[in-house]
């Protein structure tokens, strides 16, 4: 009965629509990264994120001990890196790297050069929670795109999500990089 309930509730994760972010580290630890779509604000004062990671991940570790983060948040045109970090490309974790444009961020986490959104910050709390750990990370520094569309997973499948018109002008706020 129980894994019949672990089914169904994939099932019905399965149509919660998300967006699809990688969300990267670089540290004592190592660099790495992991496509992830549970991932939400929580507050803007001070701005903070969680990220929720299945503690057998090797990236679980890393995250860990570096404590550093960035969240990028993908655009429609990014799924070949969604599949990279997802491991469903048998990468190893520099060829994930190398295969895509990256920067290292002001806190030295990989930022994403074609991310429409990347959120750096600190690891500042982590509960554990069954098999996963939530993190939450204080958001430090932000950079966003004004064009491009999203991307997100639902029914196991990614999708393009279309900016609005009006909304790309929203991004182009002075001081967003």
């Amino acid at each position: 009965m129980i894994e019949d309930t672990r089914k169904r509730f994939r099932d019905a994760m399965a149509c919660l629509p998300a967006a699809v972010n990688i969300v990267t580290t670089d540290g004592p630890g190592g660099r790495c990264g992991i496509t992830a779509s549970a991932v939400c604000s929580v507050t803007d004062a001070p701005p903070t994120m969680l990220v929720c990671i299945n503690q057998a991940s090797y990236v679980h570790a890393v995250l860990h001990r570096n404590r550093s983060v960035c969240i990028n948040v993908l655009a429609a045109e990014c799924q070949e890196v969604a599949c990279d970090f997802a491991g469903m490309t048998a990468c190893s974790m520099d060829e994930r790297f190398g295969r895509h444009a990256w920067t290292s961020g002001a806190l030295q986490a990989p930022v994403l050069a074609d991310a429409i959104a990347s959120l750096e910050g600190e690891i500042v709390d982590i509960k554990t929670v069954g098999s996963h750990s939530v993190m939450f990370a204080q958001i430090r520094h932000i950079a966003l795109r004004s064009d491009g569309d999203g991307l997100i997973y639902f029914g196991r499948e990614f999708h393009r999500l279309t900016r609005p018109q009006a909304a790309a002008r929203l991004v182009a706020t002075p001081g967003a990089r």
